[in-house]
């Protein structure tokens, strides 16, 4: 098991790997991004300042360098860069002199943004939250419809409500997510907003006009989150469904019929336990999925998150913002994965022979 464990983690790592490399050359590695920040006004001098301090007058290596020793949590940094930078962490090495190297476990440093000059790494912290919620949200309610409705539809087989819940499915499955936004949006945030009480865009807290408190409220989430639940619930439904049909054929449940146990009772606590397996597979799936795939339902609605912050950023070529998201969400993606893969091989030891 820790071998399986030990290659999944590997695995994993490499897959960063590559994303780190990705971004770095998709997002900076063939740009030179002084001008953003220094505006149409700046001088050559402030230029030539704004490239060093970006070390955009190295070489393309030593820049690629300097970047994967920002983002990795175990680099090498100089007592002056530890300071400047507000690196967290735990570093050895000689503290007195600025010029001196120490070696550190810290916090991934993602540089700062080029228009609002804060810390990359704070800008996603206090969105991060709102995506979280959101992702959540939306499988929880993926979950609650998609199985019943697929239960519903294997026991139901042939029927109006089978016939209706596999179109239904298939839409939700077929329609893109913004495209939906859009929709959902426009009827029950604007044109029926009077009786819905909804509205297009808002956040998971409410600020007080008076104090500037921020109040928790779910009020706002509920579009969002059903926009983004669209596609996993067709997908759970129809997994649900197929996998309800193939459990019902087998002996055991004829045998739990024959034995005086009720309908009820045998749907749901014996077929669907057994039915289970693919769907578990497609909620963490999915799971991991929702919260790299938020972008453009959050930038419909408003919603803080860390899709919206990106699609900002985008906007107005900030790219540190855009590259610190590409690998905070490719590491959730990872991450959620691997566990993924350790439950099932914890749960079927088949997988680890494999």
């Amino acid at each position: 098991m820790l071998s399986f464990i030990t290659k999944k983690l590997l695995y994993g790592l490499l897959v960063l790997v590559g994303v780190v490399i990705l971004v770095f050359f998709l997002f900076q590695g063939f740009g030179d991004p002084s001008r953003l920040i220094m505006g149409q006004t700046g001088d050559a001098a402030t230029q030539a300042n704004i490239r060093k301090e970006l070390y955009l007058d190295q070489p393309k290596w030593k820049q690629f360098f300097y970047y994967v020793n920002d983002v990795s949590p175990i680099s090498i940094h100089s007592s002056k860069d530890i300071k400047e930078k507000k690196l967290k962490g735990i570093f050895i090495g000689g503290k007195n002199d600025p010029d001196s190297y120490r070696v550190g476990l810290k916090i991934p440093y993602l540089r700062k943004s080029y228009q609002t000059k804060k810390e990359v790494g704070s800008l996603l912290s206090e969105a991060l939250p709102g995506t979280l919620i959101l992702a959540f949200a939306a499988m929880l309610i993926a979950v609650v419809i998609g199985i019943p409705l697929g239960v519903l539809a294997a026991v139901k087989k042939g029927s109006w409500m089978d016939t209706s819940s596999v179109f239904a499915s298939i839409v939700g499955i077929s329609a893109p997510s913004f495209f939906m936004g859009i929709i959902i949006a426009y009827i029950f945030g604007f044109l029926l907003s009077d009786w819905t009480g909804l509205h297009i865009n808002g956040n998971w807290f409410d600020v007080d006009e008076i104090t500037g408190e921020r109040k928790w409220t779910l009020h706002n989430l509920i579009l969002p989150a059903f926009t983004l639940g669209i596609r996993p619930l067709a997908i759970i439904t129809q997994l649900t469904r197929s996998a309800m049909l193939d459990v019902l054929s087998q002996d055991y449940i004829r045998t739990a019929y024959a034995k005086g146990l009720g309908k009820m009772k045998v749907i749901w606590k014996h077929a669907l336990r057994n039915a289970l397996n693919p769907v578990i597979t497609a909620v963490t799936g999915w799971f991991a999925e929702l919260l790299a795939g938020a972008f453009f339902v959050e930038y419909i609605f408003g919603w803080k998150g860390i899709g919206k912050v990106t699609v900002d950023a985008l906007e107005k070529l900030d790219f540190p913002v855009v590259m610190g998201s590409v690998l905070i969400s490719a590491t959730f993606f990872i991450i959620i994965n691997i566990l993924a893969d350790i439950l099932y091989g914890v749960v079927d030891p088949r997988v680890r022979v494999q």
